[in-house]
């Protein structure tokens, strides 16, 4: 019997260099943004708010960030009774709402980002771009 797993996770530094890139990336969009960075287990990292975010946008980023770092793929996919049953199964913990990403790097995952205060989709956008400014995995198709 294996008595343990060696893990990946995001570093500190390297989350708040994207939690930051995500604040720079929204200012530059005229989007004031609330990000989180969690790591696999959807533990948080990293976390900011521009000033001017929406409130409800610090909770909603953290949990675009899980469920970005739980399903390894973007938020936004879950069509049909998916889209309603997680959320609801989590209690709250997940979410479809567009803007959450995972982090993965060299075919590592290292956990999810979370963006929001925009559209939804342009939430997405942000966190897009965010990856490729960091160099991580952006191509999710």
């Amino acid at each position: 019997m294996q008595q343990y797993i060696e893990t990946v996770a995001v570093s500190h530094g390297f989350a708040l260099r994207i939690v930051q890139a995500a604040i720079d990336e929204g200012a530059a969009a005229g989007i004031p943004v609330a990000v989180a960075v969690v790591d696999p287990a959807m533990q948080l990292v990293a976390y900011a708010r521009a000033d001017g975010t929406t409130p409800h946008s610090a909770e909603t980023c953290r949990r675009k960030a899980q469920t970005a770092a739980s399903t390894r793929r973007p938020t936004g996919w879950m069509q049909g009774d998916l889209a309603v049953a997680l959320p609801l199964g989590t209690g709250g913990l997940l979410t479809n709402i567009r803007g959450g990403v995972p982090i993965v790097i060299d075919g590592r995952h290292l956990g999810g980002l979370g963006v929001a205060g925009g559209p939804p989709d342009r939430d997405g956008e942000i966190a897009i771009a965010v990856l490729r400014s960091v160099g991580a995995q952006a191509d999710f198709a």
